[in-house]
């Protein structure tokens, strides 16, 4: 599969196949392999039927911080994969989701110093284009991933992002999880081959943490 075709992803602040400086764990916990996998609104943020549309407008769901920084304390990296529609409808730039996103990294390490966002990916695509990278489809997962496993590696050249059925010997998702607030979410998990949990839009991740941990 040709990447430009795919529609991929976009990474925060950085080209995606750009090398990620990642940070310690808490503690210095050696990273096993697990991932969370996050959706954004609805579940770190309050979500809006009318897009967060400014940093001004990002208020974090309860417990988010703290949950962010729980995961992170148990090993785990984290990864806010999220469809950004309205940049593709034309209503906003990359640049304004750029703020959104630094806003909402600020407030989680204000709440939690350890609530540290390892990797942002985002679909600026809107739903007529067919993006792989959009969810339900998982190709924000599958770049998540490589970008993150990609870290570890001693060379500095970028290493190619694969999709689909271009990427094999995959490394195993089962200590992983993606947790979302809508179908598509759990769609994509499934789609990608790992595990999916669903929480309520109004609380968020904290709602499912305990699930999660125990």
């Amino acid at each position: 599969m040709v990447c430009e075709k795919m529609l991929p992803p976009y990474r925060h602040d950085s080209p995606l196949e750009d090398k990620l400086e990642l940070r310690p764990l808490p503690g210095e916990i050696s990273w096993s392999g697990k991932i969370a996998y996050l959706d954004r609104d609805g579940v770190l943020n309050q979500w809006s039927q009318d897009y967060v549309n400014s940093p001004e407008q990002v208020f974090l769901l309860p417990g988010a911080g703290k949950s962010v920084g729980s995961l992170r304390r148990c090993g785990f990296r984290v990864c806010v994969v999220t469809n950004q529609s309205p940049i593709g409808r034309g209503y906003w730039t990359h640049q304004d989701l750029a703020l959104i996103h630094s806003r909402l990294q600020e407030i989680l390490l204000k709440e939690d110093s350890d609530a540290e966002l390892d990797l942002i990916l985002y679909s600026p695509y809107a739903p007529w284009e067919g993006s792989w990278a959009r969810k339900p489809n998982p190709g924000m997962l599958e770049a998540a991933r490589q970008i993150i496993e990609n870290s570890s590696l001693p060379n500095l050249e970028p290493k190619p992002i694969l999709f689909g059925s271009d990427w094999v010997n995959r490394p195993s998702e089962d200590y992983s999880f993606l947790v979302g607030d809508q179908d598509t979410d759990i769609q994509a998990a499934q789609s990608f081959g790992v595990t999916g949990i669903k929480c309520d839009t109004n609380e968020g991740i904290s709602s499912v943490l305990g699930h999660i941990l125990n």
